[in-house]
């Protein structure tokens, strides 16, 4: 941190605390140049992650758009609240982990199919349809004969 007095870049932390309702940190420093004193405020920043929907246009991320839809194909099914809630946490740690400013609605979407595939496959058949639009028998038959052959 550079000293705002003499911009010498060797300061200390001389004090730290929490500060903001302990969303940030403030520090007292001091310069080893000039000996002179300041206060700095360390917080996180944060940088919403956007969703590229089909039409191209972008909205925040938001986690209950997943859950809604996962709740949906679950229902009924011998998935419990705590299950779901596990394979949401795993899909966004995949998501946060790309460290991406922006995603693909489409890559979230298998993502999900993905785990739901492994969770329960008629969740996963039911998001699927609703996910890829499936317009006929056909197309939801050839989906059902891919989980038959894995």
């Amino acid at each position: 941190m550079k000293c705002p007095y003499c911009n010498a870049e060797d300061t200390k932390v001389i004090d730290s605390r929490p500060a903001d309702e302990n969303n940030a940190i403030r520090r007292r420093r001091q310069c080893e140049s000039c000996g002179r004193r300041f206060t700095t405020y360390e917080k996180v920043e944060s940088i919403p992650l956007m969703v590229i929907k089909k039409d191209r246009t972008r909205v925040p991320y938001d986690r209950t758009k997943i859950e809604h839809g996962v709740l949906s194909a679950c229902h009924k099914r011998q998935v419990s609240i705590n299950q779901i809630n596990a394979m949401i946490d795993e899909v966004e740690t995949v998501i946060f982990n790309r460290e991406k400013k922006e995603i693909e609605s489409s890559e979230i979407g298998e993502l999900v199919m993905d785990k739901l595939r492994d969770l329960d496959e008629v969740a996963y058949v039911r998001f699927a349809s609703v996910y890829r639009e499936f317009k006929d028998v056909n197309i939801f038959l050839s989906e059902l004969e891919k989980i038959y052959k894995k």
